[in-house]
């Protein structure tokens, strides 16, 4: 599988004003998927976000993912949930949100973890921090032998999270990340989220051929 982003929306957004910043995002290169986290927001307002944002996804063919609330998820008919250790369970997400949207699971630096959620039947699993990271205070920190081990051992889908930049995301990609989920490196961008996606999108694409 070739590498890919996986952008996540800013803790807080003006959804109106935000679109115009993801549609260029979107624009400017392969994005997979993108994930709703507003972490605060009620359920009103992660129900505005989501009219807004989601069909800009499906106009692209880009997966809309909500953070940590399966119910939210099906309710909006999002393309699934991302859940952490702290969230719902799998098997809860999974029943509210049945065998066909993606479910993926938060798995820290932990291998027990993410064999847990593999065998469960997680579409993928996320890895990190992998570097420093302003967006959360993270309590891990992961290293890319983790990717090489797990793109090893199964084929379940891998992404990579933690201060992942243009700059530093080599190591990654040649370890076997299937996808880069990444926040401040596109929508602070000093060039602006398009730039942002592009940077990442060349340094990949050089990282990958590297690596073959």
């Amino acid at each position: 599988m070739v590498c890919r982003l996986y952008l996540i929306t800013p803790d807080r957004i003006d959804p109106a004003r935000f679109a115009a910043a993801l549609a260029a995002a979107l624009d400017a290169g392969e994005v997979a998927c993108v994930q709703l986290r507003l972490k605060g927001a009620d359920d009103d307002g992660v129900r505005r976000a989501a009219a807004s944002l989601m069909p800009l996804c499906a106009a692209r063919d880009v997966a809309f993912l909500i953070n940590d609330r399966p119910d939210l998820a099906a309710e909006l008919d999002a393309d699934g949930v991302h859940i952490g250790q702290d969230d719902a369970s799998y098997a809860a997400a999974r029943a509210l949100l049945g065998p066909e949207r993606i479910v993926g699971v938060t798995c820290h630096d932990s291998r027990d973890l993410a064999i847990t959620a593999a065998d469960a039947g997680a579409d993928y699993v996320a890895f990190g921090a992998f570097f420093p990271t302003a967006s959360k205070a993270a309590g891990t920190r992961a290293a890319p032998d983790l990717l090489r081990w797990w793109s090893d051992v199964t084929v379940v889908p891998c992404v990579a999270i933690g201060g992942i930049t243009a700059a530093n995301c080599g190591p990654l990609v040649r370890a076997g990340a299937d996808f880069l989920a990444v926040i401040g490196a596109v929508w602070q961008h000093p060039e602006g989220p398009a730039a942002g996606v592009s940077a990442l999108s060349r340094a990949i694409t050089t990282a990958a051929a590297a690596f073959d």
